[in-house]
Order: structure tokens, then sequence, then C-alpha cells
């Protein structure tokens, strides 16, 4: 199934349209700024995953969202002028929904802004652009597949550690040899962990806390 991300301009508005859609069954989750950065990578993590299927949130450009599950985008106030709400955020945040080939935008408005006619004509002229290209070099449009498999090592992964290692990249010749060597390895991938997410690049983030788990429980076999 594929998923959806919903954008808002306020707090109240996104818990709301959250609660609302929690109440008719929706399964959704809220991308709110309280919610620590590590935690974040499990929520997009979860969304990948087909563990819910809807993310609200404010300014999820910030997010540095590029999921190909997403099929759906709709932006609420999209007449509301402002930085959220201008041609180039308009734009990026409609182009969220092109890694799915069927993908589609609903702009939610009482008016035609400026922003909104210049970002649909720039957003026509890019699907032109990329139709005329894909007939010239004869390619079928299919939507980005990227498992999350692909960038996250699975779950059943962690069951049998050596195999696991070797899934997030760490091969055996290697392998840390001594507790203190493991600890030094994972002070590593945690400094990298943390700058990975600082730097909004949650999908290397959650490798990364991955093969600590890994090595957590590595070193105890050790």
């Amino acid at each position: 199934g594929n998923r959806a991300l919903i954008t808002t301009l306020t707090k109240k508005m996104a818990e709301h349209l959250t609660e609302y859609y929690r109440e008719v069954g929706v399964r959704v989750r809220y991308l709110h700024s309280d919610i620590h950065t590590l935690d974040r990578i499990d929520l997009i993590r979860g969304l990948r995953e087909g563990m819910f299927d809807v993310l609200v949130g404010i300014n999820l450009l910030r997010e540095g969202l590029d999921l190909p599950e997403v099929a759906l985008v709709g932006i609420m106030d999209a007449d509301k002028e402002g930085f959220l709400r201008s041609e180039t955020s308009l734009v990026q945040t409609i182009g969220r929904a092109a890694r799915n080939v069927d993908g589609r935008v609903i702009l939610y408005a009482d008016k035609e802004t400026d922003s909104i006619r210049r970002a649909l004509r720039e957003t026509e002229r890019r699907r032109t652009l990329q139709a005329r290209y894909n007939r010239e070099h004869g390619i079928t449009p299919r939507s980005v597949s990227r498992a999350p498999e692909a960038v996250m090592v699975s779950r059943e992964a962690l069951d049998e550690v050596p195999e696991a290692v070797r899934a997030v990249g760490v091969e055996a010749a290697e392998l840390p040899r001594t507790a203190e060597e493991t600890k030094a390895l994972m002070r590593r991938l945690e400094q990298e962990m943390y700058a990975a997410a600082k730097t909004r690049e949650f999908e290397k983030a959650a490798v990364l806390r991955d093969q600590l788990v890994v090595l957590e429980k590595y070193i105890l076999s050790l």
C-alpha cells in the first residue's frame, strides 16, 4: 500500500487533523518539533515499513523526506502566502510525490495565489520535459524501488549476530576482537549517527543505529 504526507501551517491544525484521522480509523502519526531527532528516524522508518499510512507535519521539507512509498501529498492552506507556501516551497513539497508512479498532490485552498499558479506551471514544465525524455529513450515510468532493507537492517537479521554484522557492512575480518575494541567502534559509530541526524540524513542515521544494536549483541558474545 502507498503512504501519504500531509503538511499544515500550524501545530494546532496538525494536532486536530491527526486526532480526526485517528477517529475515522486512519493509521496516522504526527511529526512535531518536540520529537527527539532519533525518534524521528523511527517514525520515518515506520512510515516506510507500513506500520502506519499517514504522516502529518508542519514543515516536512525540513525533514528531508524523499520516500518512494509516498503516493499522496496533501498541502493544507496552500493559499496562505508565506515562506512555507511560496513558489519554491510548493514546488519542493509537490516533488515529494514524484518518486511514485501513482503520485498525486492535493492543494487545499480557497483561491489560486500567484505562488500556486507559478508552482503548478513549473511542475507541469518539469513533467513535460520528463515525459519527452522518457519517450526519446524508451523509458516506462516506474516507482523508485528502494526497499527499507536496502538502507536499514531488518529486525530478523539481528537474531544471528554474525550475519547481521555483515548485513550492516562490517566484514568479519574487520570485527573488533576484544570488548574494548568493540566499545571504541561503537563510540565512533555513535558520533557518526548523531552527526548524520544533525544534518537530517535520517536513513544513514538509522543504518548506523542498527549497526550499534548489532554490536551491542556482538559484544556479549566476546
